[in-house]
């Protein structure tokens, strides 16, 4: 009975990542039953671009550093996922001096996102422990570093990458089905890590490293998990939209994609999952109704010239408006959940008399 009562209490007290996939899981059904080619490819770009703004704040939001490297996971990714699921007859015309051993390969779809994710991984494991030593100005000048390294790195191997040109001959996998099951699927991933030792852990060497190292907690370690983590999920979001958008060059993975993904995390609130998907859905819906009215603008010839960059405009006013007015984002650190009462053998309690709130208020430390 108390196994029964601790796992109802469990349910009740971490519903967040239920309520944050049902609505989304009926958007993606009602879209896909009634919705136009247009508004699928919208929907389906959400959910990508939410495994990868739940994946920057696994670290960024546990632990409070500020993580450029993040897009350059995504293109490690990306291009590993893509040299595992080319047909050996695209390899050919793309990538004509591609290693001899990696021209046969031709594995299915999952199996090359998972080793795109490994791959980001891996390379995260090896030069982030390092780096896991260092906090505030001198880690995200690091981490800007590594993202410029991985840059000139896709740049100019050619052999794996075509060099700055464009990689073509992609299979188009990433549906809107599987966009959403993955989406969906970090939800829950990104919360559970926030309620596992090593996320309350995180999180408190965010709020004091000095205090959580005196009790013990080993924040090296604790930032090294989430780095990797965080690396792991962003591969495996690079190779998901690797194969939705069938075509793309390093420069995809550079600064306009990091901004694009900080600002959707920093509008929401990086302290939080519920802040991650708001941002998400805020930002691509925004951006993409933008986009229209700045297409729309242009084929009516309104202005003498055409009007360019108006959505990246007033995506940037947003962020500094947000960062101004409310710079812990839109949720901040408050997470959306239920408080139900939940009947209990020795009686009726609330869920949250009996459970604290994992995530802090604003201005309150773990």
């Amino acid at each position: 009975m108390k196994n029964t009562n601790a796992g109802i209490l469990w349910l009740k007290s971490h519903t967040t990542p239920f309520i944050l996939s049902i609505p989304l899981l009926i958007l993606a059904v009602l879209v896909q039953a009634y919705g136009d080619t247009l508004l699928v490819r919208i929907v389906t770009v959400l959910f990508i671009n939410l495994v990868m703004v739940l994946s920057l704040q696994v670290f960024m939001g546990n632990s409070g550093i500020l993580n450029f490297a993040h897009i350059g996971f995504m293109g490690i990714g990306a291009y590993t996922s893509v040299l595992f699921s080319m047909t050996p007859q695209a390899k050919a015309a793309t990538l004509p001096d591609l290693y001899p051993f990696l021209r046969p390969i031709h594995l299915p779809f999952l199996p090359s996102l998972l080793i795109g994710a490994i791959a980001a991984a891996l390379v995260a494991a090896l030069v982030g422990y390092a780096l896991m030593r260092l906090s505030d100005a001198a880690a995200v000048i690091t981490l800007f570093a590594l993202l410029v390294i991985i840059h000139t790195i896709l740049v100019h191997w050619s052999i794996v990458t075509n060099g700055p040109r464009t990689l073509f001959g992609v299979d188009n996998y990433t549906s809107l089905g599987i966009s959403t099951f993955f989406g969906i699927l970090v939800i829950f991933i990104a919360y559970l890590f926030k309620e596992t030792p090593v996320g309350l852990k995180l999180r408190a060497s965010r709020d004091d490293r000095y205090a959580a190292a005196s009790i013990g907690v080993n924040i090296v370690q604790v930032r090294w998990a989430g780095f990797v983590l965080s690396a792991f999920l962003a591969g495996f979001g690079g190779g998901l939209w690797a194969h939705f958008i069938t075509s793309f060059s390093p420069y995809a993975f550079y600064l306009t994609e990091t901004f694009s993904v900080l600002s959707m995390l920093v509008i929401g609130g990086t302290g939080s999952v519920s802040g991650a998907v708001l941002g998400t859905v805020v930002v691509t819906l925004l951006r993409e109704g933008l986009r229209a009215v700045e297409n729309s603008v242009n084929i009516a010839g309104v202005f003498p010239n055409n009007l360019v960059g108006f959505t990246e405009v007033v995506l940037s006013l947003l962020l500094i408006l947000i960062l101004v007015f409310r710079p812990s984002g839109l949720l901040g650190s408050q997470e959306i959940r239920l408080a139900n009462t939940i009947p209990l053998a020795s009686g009726k309690f609330s869920a949250s008399e009996l459970s604290r709130e994992s995530s802090p208020k604003e201005g309150e430390h773990v």
